[in-house]
């Protein structure tokens, strides 16, 4: 592929120039990273422009071997009230969409399209839950829907099942 014809320009920059740059970019580029420098930069993006609980990571070898994950880690936080009996309200679409991700792959890798449709569907159906005014108190936050209603994890959790 002839990158200038596409009209695509490569340039390589240490890690805090790249930083400078993005900071004053207006988009359009495509943001290539070694693996620490990418969890640490798309967290900081993600938290800039939306909810870390709705980013998904996915890690592909050159052997063709693929990860699937939520960006944001264990949030321990989260987990620490409910080990004390405290309602939470997690944000679970990371975590879903790692596991739809997985499952979507695996149903290609094996020819199962059951799988394959599945993992949409679900996918689909936290979509659907979210555009229907029912999300984690995180979303909330960023919603302008005056009627978008904040729900506990399981909560939210059952209002997804409802949609399969």
């Amino acid at each position: 592929m002839d990158l200038k014809k596409a009209g695509i320009e490569y340039s390589y920059y240490l890690i805090d120039d790249a930083v400078a740059q993005i900071m004053k970019n207006e988009g359009g580029m495509l943001w290539a990273l070694m693996n620490y420098d990418g969890d640490v930069m798309s967290d900081m993006v993600a938290s800039g422009f939306g909810s870390l609980g709705l980013m998904t990571s996915v890690l592909v070898s050159p052997d063709g071997k693929f990860e699937y994950e939520a960006a944001h880690g264990t949030v321990t936080r989260h987990y620490r009230k409910y080990q004390q009996g405290e309602t939470t309200s997690t944000n679970s679409v990371a975590s879903i969409f790692a596991w739809t991700g997985a499952l979507i792959k695996r149903g290609e890798l094996d020819g199962t399209p059951d799988v394959v449709a599945f993992g949409h569907k679900l996918e689909k159906a936290v979509i659907d839950t979210i555009e229907s005014g029912e999300m984690t108190k995180d979303l909330t936050l960023l919603c302008t829907d005056p009627n978008a209603k904040a729900l506990d994890t399981f909560q939210f959790m059952e209002a997804i099942q409802k949609r399969l």
